[in-house]
């Protein structure tokens, strides 16, 4: 399930994307921790960048507000950014970042789609799989999927691919922009939406994958002698 090169994974993909493995939903009532996980490349990468690119990866874990465990990994990318194979760009420095915590959160938010893809097995989906935790993507537009824009008092509107409802639009914040809410391993849209509604705070951006972004970029900071060591 980890791939090294594009055949491999559309290959890989095209066989997860026709699992349906039992879905996961929160016990009401029950304390859940909540994971993300973040990769960002060396600044001055421009376009789709190019194997070898400088990387960082960077995974938390939430229990509450409380930042449980949080791990950090540097890396080179697999391959160029391109649509729908982004496991190729970025899915090994992420793993290497989710692998280095103490222990997985019940969920993992994922900056990338789920079953908004051509093979249904966007990265959400793909690192949820080989980590074996309940995954949700969110991003800042679908890659596929169609829908309109919330409207009015709408919160959220469905993203559709063919018949079948993979994700939502969903305004997390008065007067901004809609993120897009993914499906993704053993989750469902509607787990999805309510997982990321629960975790917004003060930001658009869902808690656990803004403070993903964050130590991310400040390792990224880091390495590249704009701070000095932590």
């Amino acid at each position: 399930l980890e791939p090294s090169s594009r055949e491999e994974l559309l290959e890989t993909q095209d066989l997860l994307g026709g699992e349906r493995p039992p879905l996961w939903q929160p016990a009401p009532g029950a304390a859940v921790t909540l994971g993300a996980c973040f990769a960002i490349f060396e600044k001055g990468v421009a376009g789709p960048g190019a194997a070898g690119d400088r990387a960082w990866g960077s995974a938390i874990v939430l229990d509450g507000d409380r930042i449980a465990d949080h791990a950090l990994t540097e890396g080179r990318s697999d391959a160029q950014y391109e649509p729908g194979l982004l496991f190729l760009r970025v899915g090994h420095v992420l793993l290497d970042a989710v692998r280095g915590l103490g222990s997985l959160p019940a969920v993992l938010i994922v900056d990338g789609t789920g079953r908004d893809h051509p093979r249904r097995a966007g990265l959400a989906l793909h690192l949820g799989a080989v980590l074996d935790v309940p995954t949700i993507g969110v991003t800042h537009r679908p890659l596929i999927a169609h829908g309109e824009w919330p409207a009015g008092d709408q919160t959220s509107t469905p993203l559709r691919l063919d018949a079948e409802t993979v994700g939502y639009w969903l305004v997390t914040k008065p007067g901004t922009r809609p993120l897009a809410i993914h499906a993704g391993w053993r989750t469902d849209a509607e787990t999805a939406r309510s997982v990321v509604q629960f975790c917004v705070r003060r930001a658009r951006t869902p808690e656990p994958l803004r403070i993903a972004r964050q130590k991310a970029r400040l390792a990224r900071a880091r390495a590249c002698g704009e701070l000095p060591p932590s």
